[in-house]
């Protein structure tokens, strides 16, 4: 039967054997697919959003909905001194009274809430070793140079003390707000190869959540309250619509 089998190859085109092995193993999702034109898209089919506000204007943008899940996952990290970026929302829903210190860092002098501003890729003036948790969600897909970001987060990070960050990455690219410093979208591969050049290996995290149904919602501006939870939490791992990053800072050597 072997010889049998590779008589086959031989003879047998590659780009054939390919084709009928992707087939074979596929062949169980298409149990439940649709015959191709009988695909019912109803609202869905049209060529622009049904809101371009994330979903905001609806309800909880299904991103919001990954990000503060993962936050619930890891609040005992948010706690001492506390950075997040524009506001300290988060701080104050997940950190509560563990957060002795609360900053907030904004680029742009003028926001009355921020107590640092500051360039994340050229901060100098920020002290090092400052911070047991940072919060940066949504923030690193704004910053083209991001390797002098993450160097200068880890900078100013205590020994020890934890980066907590997300970013998209399917995604609506373009809004009035930041189409026009919106340079990137990631996959865990390359948040994975981006961190460890600056965190030790063993100590990253990373995570994407989301699945085809997610993604298409999101893509159309839905809100997090028109799926179930059971949709939202089902994940496929080749559908990531939030990449998530819990990086801890080595502690001192003695």
């Amino acid at each position: 039967m072997k010889y049998i089998k590779y008589l086959i190859k031989l003879i047998t085109p590659q780009t054939w054997l390919e084709s009928v092995n992707y087939w074979l193993r596929g062949s169980r999702q298409r149990e439940h697919c649709h015959s191709v034109g009988k695909v019912q898209f109803g609202d869905l089919r049209c060529v622009t959003p049904i809101s371009r506000c994330w979903g905001y204007d609806r309800g909880l943008p299904i991103d919001r909905y990954y990000i503060e899940n993962f936050l619930l996952r890891h609040t005992a990290d948010i706690q001492g001194r506390v950075l997040e970026i524009g506001d300290n929302s988060y701080t104050r829903k997940f950190g509560g009274n563990r957060v002795v210190v609360s900053d907030v860092l904004h680029v742009v002098e003028g926001n009355p809430m921020a107590t640092i501003f500051a360039d994340l890729t050229c901060a100098d003036h920020i002290p090092s070793e400052i911070f047991d948790c940072i919060i940066l969600t949504q923030t690193l897909h704004l910053i083209y140079d991001v390797r002098a970001a993450l160097k200068t987060l880890y900078r100013i990070l205590k020994p020890g003390g934890i980066l907590l960050a997300t970013f998209p990455g399917i995604s609506q690219t373009y809004d009035h707000k930041w189409g026009d410093c919106w340079y990137w979208n990631f996959t865990t591969l390359s948040a994975r190869r981006l961190f460890e050049e600056v965190f030790p290996a063993a100590d990253i995290g990373i995570y994407a959540q989301g699945n085809v149904l997610a993604s298409i919602a999101f893509l159309h501006g839905l809100a997090a309250e028109e799926l179930q939870k059971e949709e939202l939490d089902y994940n496929d791992p080749g559908y990531e619509v939030l990449i998530t990053v819990r990086a801890v800072k080595q502690e001192a050597q003695l």
